[in-house]
């Protein structure tokens, strides 16, 4: 996974301050560059490719990333504001501490990588689709997740206070930050032994 060192080592093309507006990079492969601190308004992604690609510290503003496809490729501590992700998917990417406001986030599909300390607090993330995915201390506070697909997902420590993940398949998720009396499970699917670890948070005692 490309990730931007803190001595700027990097074997491709770095660039660093830039101000990209109204671009059209509609479809363009973007492979082994980083781009640090730049911002980014109204250019368009929309099936774009992007491999071993650094964005670090980068603002996004209404950005299309519709369906565009993102692998082995880094977002750190990026902001994301009235961008349409309309069926993006990301592919062992690391998302860490980047902050989502006002996107359009349906449907979206994120496999594996890392999404920790993500913000995605009061986000539709109805129906996506997110598997065997970090996402350690991320904010999904009043997040709609409702029939989404979060499996193998490690979610401790999440912020999840009035999230809703109805009917959503949950098995071999990290529940244990879960507390069913201020998050909505109703029809959820789990396995056994997480529904041990939601009764402990209730204070219920398993024998």
């Amino acid at each position: 996974m490309a990730e931007l060192a803190e001595d700027d080592a990097f074997e491709g093309e770095v660039i660093r301050d830039e101000e990209f507006s109204d671009e059209d990079w509609y479809g363009d492969e973007l492979v082994d560059r980083a781009y640090r601190r730049c911002t980014f308004s109204y250019v368009d992604l929309t099936e774009a490719v992007t491999r071993g690609v650094v964005f670090e510290e980068c603002t996004f503003g209404n950005v299309k990333f519709n369906a565009s496809r993102h692998t082995d490729s880094a977002f750190l501590r990026c902001t994301f504001t009235r961008c349409n992700l309309f069926d993006a998917e990301f592919i062992g990417c690391k998302l860490t501490g980047s902050v989502f406001t006002d996107c359009e986030l349906r449907p979206l599909q994120v496999l594996r990588g890392d999404w920790s300390f993500v913000t995605l607090s009061g986000a539709d993330l109805r129906g996506v689709k997110i598997h065997g995915t970090r996402m350690r201390e991320a904010d999904l506070s009043g997040a709609n997740l409702t029939e989404a697909t979060v499996s193998d997902v490690d979610l401790s420590g999440a912020q999840l206070r009035g999230a809703v993940f109805a009917r959503s398949d949950l098995r071999g998720s990290d529940l244990s930050a879960f507390d069913p009396r201020t998050v909505e499970l109703a029809g959820a699917i789990i396995r056994a032994e997480q529904a041990v670890v939601l009764a402990q948070a209730l204070g219920v005692e398993v024998r």
